[in-house]
């Protein structure tokens, strides 16, 4: 701050390093607090205070503890250059080639990235490690993957700048984006009921299903009872949210009165039940139709060809873009959109076998 006019040490050491970053002197990192703190003749404490104010302006970025100073040679003149977090609970989730797509984008457009994986975070209002992580993560905007309401409510409630990609967003005052899967939803299982399946059954994590089904669930089950099916647990079978209860619930639905259709929501989700069924001597569609209301490029190497729902990336993957640049530059932006998803029938369904 200045005091009796002058500007302290630190704000002139803060307009000094202002005029070598405009000159390009470092490119796009900045040397160490104590490398700048030798080189400019100050302490490193003077020189953290100053570099404390650049990230203020977001003309320089701190990506985490340990790491070096980023400068934002994308920002704009009124921006905040952000350092964001993609929270996720899978692995696999992060190698989604529109993940990947992201990361690029909001990089190019001069913020950091900072992918962290919490394997519980649907459980955050009562699991204190996962919001411990959260807390800890030293971000200034969240991008929350397939988050639970649970988990959406509890962001929101603590100011956390939160952006919901696809999860339980609906009626919350939350940004997000997502397909709009209703129709397709719809439009797939009437279909298993005009081939004469009864027996059918959606596998979704539990996230889509508590503490009430999602939109999406809710379609299938109204689905099925205009067909004349009366919804039960066995359409939308109990499991949590880990490979061991997945597989034995698998192996529960199929021992007595196994279903004849499955839908299957996301990709690797879909992957696990085909191994299943391979490991079963279970056939599709022979045996099984399966659908995956999801989709994936290699869904276009797969024979049979997948019968899924499908949905362009692109605008779902702009849109975030979009939303951090309006929060960069301090703009509030809680709207959500959805992009149209389509039923495409492949060969993966057919009529269950006579006498089912």
């Amino acid at each position: 701050m200045k005091q009796g006019g002058f500007l302290s040490i630190s704000e002139q050491i803060a307009d000094h390093l202002r005029e070598e970053i405009a000159r390009g002197k470092w490119g796009g990192g900045l040397p160490g607090v104590h490398a700048l703190a030798s080189e400019i003749g100050v302490n490193f404490k003077t020189v953290t205070a100053a570099l404390r104010k650049l990230e203020e302006e977001g003309l320089v970025v701190r990506p985490g503890s340990g790491k070096r100073r980023q400068i934002a040679i994308h920002g704009t003149r009124g921006s905040k250059t952000l350092v964001i977090g993609i929270l996720h609970a899978d692995e696999a989730d992060i190698r989604l080639h529109y993940l990947v797509e992201l990361q690029h984008l909001l990089m190019n457009a001069g913020h950091s990235v900072r992918v962290v994986r919490c394997p519980l975070m649907n459980r955050a209002g009562g699991d204190g490690r996962t919001n411990r992580i959260i807390r800890g993560a030293e971000v200034n905007a969240w991008i929350v993957l397939a988050g639970s309401q649970e988990l959406l409510k509890w962001m929101i409630g603590r100011g956390f700048p939160t952006f919901a990609m696809f999860g339980r967003r609906r009626r919350l005052q939350i940004a997000g984006v997502g397909p709009d899967k209703l129709p397709a939803v719809a439009q797939a299982t009437r279909k298993l009921i005009e081939l004469g399946h009864r027996r059918v059954a959606m596998i979704c994590r539990p996230a889509r299903r508590l503490p009430q089904p999602g939109a999406a669930e809710r379609v299938f089950l109204e689905e099925l009872g205009k067909g004349g099916i009366e919804p039960s647990s066995y359409h939308l079978p109990h499991w949590e949210d880990n490979p061991e209860s997945l597989h034995q619930s698998l192996s529960s639905l199929f021992a007595l009165t196994p279903p004849t259709a499955l839908l299957v929501d996301e990709v690797e989700l879909y992957t696990a039940v085909q191994h299943f069924l391979s490991n079963r001597g279970i056939r599709v569609p022979a045996d099984v139709s399966l659908i995956c209301t999801d989709s994936d490029p290699s869904f276009e190497w797969c024979r049979p060809k997948v019968t899924r729902i499908a949905w362009d990336s692109g605008p779902v993957v702009r849109r975030i873009v979009r939303w951090a640049d309006n929060i960069s530059r301090g703009k509030k932006d809680l709207r959500q959109t959805a992009t149209t998803a389509r039923f495409v029938e492949g060969e993966t369904i057919g009529p269950p076998k006579p006498g089912i």
